[in-house]
């Protein structure tokens, strides 16, 4: 069944920062509008974490039952490496599905905005058809538009809307940027495993597009802050700016990917990238919220 830390490494700790940057900036977003709901954001932040290591069991489970994590370079992988069964990670994908479930109706029955089971719904099922299903549309290329939207837009727009009741341009921004730096990591993520990936004919983008494309857009995901922290700070405060040193994270990760880094060595870039999403939602909440009249 695995030890307490096989199972904490198979929850793949590096990537909960696409979890937490998130909600970071949408509550900044939020104190910046007037609102200052604390019991709200920590709702938010539960739904973040637990919708993040419920999608990473469930990529788990669905890439070890196709036989996809046969040959892995990356963390550990529970049922690809036979260190828990099918059915174990299976049951821990639904436990932490379930959470983030209960964690979003409370939130939404506190905010009144009904509507957004709806929004909760899509999220859980993006995060199962990842991978899972018939048809897992991540191994189509499709995965860095689902962590886009999820991880970007709605969980930065949502958890402002469900704190002050109302979103602005500033808050949008914020999301396009939280959002690009959530694609990174996947896309590092893929970069990495774009051998194993083909052989095992999991088409991700960074497959359809070889190293070289793959590296262009890192790149291009990784300079997004810039423009959009720029942005935020024309639209509603040049606290916003806060963000910028956050970038030199990226500038490191840039140059170890850069420098022709593959298969292990970009483990690393993982988890630089992962704290470059994290400093930049702290750091750009922090400024969003100095504007709070």
């Amino acid at each position: 069944m695995g030890t307490a830390q096989d199972w904490v490494t198979g929850a793949r700790p590096r990537t909960l920062p696409a979890a937490l940057a998130p909600v970071a900036a949408g509550t900044g977003c939020a104190i910046g509008l007037g609102a200052t709901e604390p019991g709200r954001a920590v709702l938010a932040l539960v739904v973040a974490l637990a919708l993040q290591v419920g999608v990473n069991y469930a990529n788990d489970y669905s890439d070890g039952i196709r036989g996809t994590d046969a040959e892995r370079v990356g963390p550990l992988r529970l049922v690809g490496s036979r260190t828990a069964t099918p059915r174990a990670v299976l049951t821990a994908a639904l436990i932490a599905f379930g959470v983030a479930a209960l964690a979003g109706f409370a939130l939404i029955a506190v905010s009144g905005h009904w509507w957004l089971l709806v929004v909760g719904v899509a999220a859980i099922a993006a995060a199962w058809f990842y991978t899972g299903g018939r048809r897992p549309y991540g191994y189509a290329g499709l995965g860095e538009v689902s962590v886009f939207v999820f991880f970007g837009l709605v969980a930065v727009l949502g958890t402002t809307y469900t704190q002050a009741d109302r979103v602005e341009a500033a808050t949008a921004a914020a999301a396009v940027g939280v959002g690009a730096l959530a694609c990174a990591l996947l896309v590092v993520n893929n970069l990495r495993d774009i051998p194993t990936d083909t052989r095992a004919g999991k088409r991700t983008l960074a497959v359809r597009l070889g190293d070289r494309g793959t590296w262009r857009l890192y790149l291009a995901l990784l300079l997004t802050p810039l423009v959009t922290t720029v942005a935020a700070a024309l639209l509603a405060t040049p606290w916003a700016l806060l963000a910028l040193p956050a970038s030199l994270l990226g500038v490191v990760a840039a140059r170890t990917v850069a420098a022709g880094a593959t298969g292990p060595a970009l483990i690393p870039v993982l988890a630089t990238t992962g704290q470059y999403q994290l400093a930049h939602g702290l750091l750009l909440g922090l400024g969003l919220s100095l504007a709070a009249p």
